[in-house]
């Protein structure tokens, strides 16, 4: 089991960026596959990005792809997901996700443990 905080979410002008960040505990962390989800009001969670256990390999949904990037670093069991040219439409709760399966996947129900949340806001 791993314990996931995030934190870095706000509020930003739209074509701004924004780096989210995800705390793991545990130390298994390093096996891993790490996802980031999002949830806007009224919307089912939404994968966003996923990395590999060693950070060799990543996944992107199409609606992300160019602007955001995903890196983990196991040293010091930390997930990011840096965010550019941040959209209104990527407004939502972010949540990090770890995943003990050995390939990617983009739905919720493969994804074990859950951070709380960080809400990300992103103004017209």
């Amino acid at each position: 089991q791993v314990q996931l905080v995030e934190s870095g979410g706000g509020l930003v002008q739209a074509g701004g960026s924004l780096r989210l960040s995800c705390a793991a505990s545990g130390r298994t962390f390093s096996s891993y596959i790490m996802g980031w989800f999002r949830q806007a009001p009224g919307k089912e969670r939404a994968f966003v990005a996923a990395i590999s256990s060693r950070g060799v390999s990543t996944k992107y949904a199409d609606s992300v792809k160019g602007r955001f990037t995903i890196s983990r670093d196991n040293a010091k069991n930390m997930v990011y997901l840096q965010m550019n040219s941040l959209k209104p439409e990527d407004t939502a709760v972010y949540y990090c996700a770890a995943d003990s399966g050995v390939q990617f996947h983009t739905t919720r129900r493969y994804y074990d443990d859950w951070g709380q949340g960080t809400q990300v806001t992103v103004s017209s």
